[in-house]
């Protein structure tokens, strides 16, 4: 699986992800920076079958309304310390993994796991 991390998540993120073995990239590794525009992000996210992690609800109303992103992760937690957000996503991996197989849209919260498309 391959993932684009947004600019409102820390690159430690995305970097966890590679060393796990995924393609991954941050925002901060576009031309633009954490400038890019939402749509270029939707548009590389489907071009390149990369699933968008974010905490931009913007990226949600795009999904409900127009299926894109290619995938979408939407972190609904508010904010939490890198190692907290770390360790949600080492917590949910396996389960993220499974459901994101045959779903699209998957919210994630430090208490609650929800997929919903």
């Amino acid at each position: 699986m391959k993932f684009i991390v947004d600019a409102n998540l820390p690159r430690r993120l995305s970097r966890w992800f590679n060393e796990k073995g995924y393609d991954s990239i941050h925002t901060l590794d576009l031309i633009d920076k954490n400038l890019t525009e939402d749509d270029f992000i939707s548009n590389l996210s489907i071009k390149e079958n990369r699933i968008v992690i974010t905490k931009d609800k913007d990226f949600f109303n795009s999904f409900i309304l127009k299926k894109v992103p290619y995938k979408l992760i939407l972190i609904i937690s508010g904010n939490l310390q890198n190692d907290s957000l770390i360790k949600l996503f080492e917590d949910n991996l396996e389960k993220l993994l499974i459901h994101l197989e045959n779903n699209s849209l998957i919210e994630l919260d430090i208490n609650k796991f929800t997929v919903i498309s």
